[in-house]
């Protein structure tokens, strides 16, 4: 399919949406307190992971649906400019060092890409907002009109420009103990949820599968590394390390991790 329309799934998204069949996902979130992450049983930042539902249920949100395709692609989809960093009251960021990562970055990206007016741009100005909660001014790509509308766009000023509301400020969060690096501090969680993921949420045919997936690439490599991996895979399970180890010649009491 991919070599004869390599927009394929594109064009079935919009042909879906056209005729009415309208693409939709239930959205959930977990939440964790503060407190149990302090103490969790490894680091709830750790992005191998995911929080067990049994201990953090998830919580329904909404429902997200496609309801209607762009009327101008360029204007409503290339221009478009998602960032984790668009955050609303009450929502504040974690610790996590790829989201903080990606906050910073993110709208970077959206500056080289649409100007650093972007925000004004219709398809990423706040729904209803009117262009008009914009402290920028003048620059490149300017949509809101800039000059005199905003004679101010600093503070503190003596012409009744813009005053920080105090009450957004995120709130404060306390840390403490040494910065440095570490070894990873959790090595016996490593093969829990990929041992889960096999054996508990993958369905027979999907464990045919991932097996047949993985033996293919994996039989083209050096035998030393066939055999270390196919030993990691056995800590993982034993018929998943030994039907692939079967599968590419791996010889398992030889591997050395």
């Amino acid at each position: 399919m991919g070599k004869q329309n390599s927009e394929h799934s594109t064009q079935d998204l919009f042909e879906a949406i056209k005729k009415g069949d309208h693409p939709s996902w239930n959205w959930f979130i977990q939440a964790m307190p503060e407190k149990d992450a302090e103490k969790y049983r490894y680091d709830v930042f750790d992005l191998t992971k995911v929080w067990s539902h049994k201990d953090y249920p998830l919580i329904p949100v909404g429902k997200i649906t496609l309801n209607r395709n762009p009327s101008n692609y360029h204007a409503e989809t290339e221009q478009s400019a998602f960032s984790p960093s668009h955050l609303v009251p009450g929502i504040e960021p974690s610790m996590d060092k790829m989201l903080q990562g990606r906050m910073l970055n993110y709208p970077d990206t959206h500056r080289h890409r649409l100007g650093k007016n972007y925000e004004q741009i219709p398809i990423n100005c706040p729904y209803r907002a009117r262009m008009g909660n914009y402290n920028q001014r003048d620059g490149t790509m300017v949509v809101n009109g800039g000059g005199d509308q905003f004679p101010t766009n600093y503070e503190p000023n003596s012409a009744g420009g813009p005053v920080e509301d105090k009450s957004y400020a995120w709130s404060k969060q306390t840390v403490s103990g040494d910065i440095a690096r570490y070894p990873h501090q959790h090595p016996n969680t490593n093969f829990e949820q990929p041992r889960e993921l096999f054996n508990r949420v993958f369905s027979e045919q999907d464990r045919v599968d991932v097996i047949n997936n993985i033996s293919g690439p994996l039989s083209q490599c050096r035998q030393d590394i066939k055999d270390r991996y196919c030993a990691l895979l056995m800590k993982v399970d034993t018929r998943y390390g030994t039907e692939v180890a079967k599968k590419v010649g791996a010889k398992l009491q030889q591997a050395k991790l």
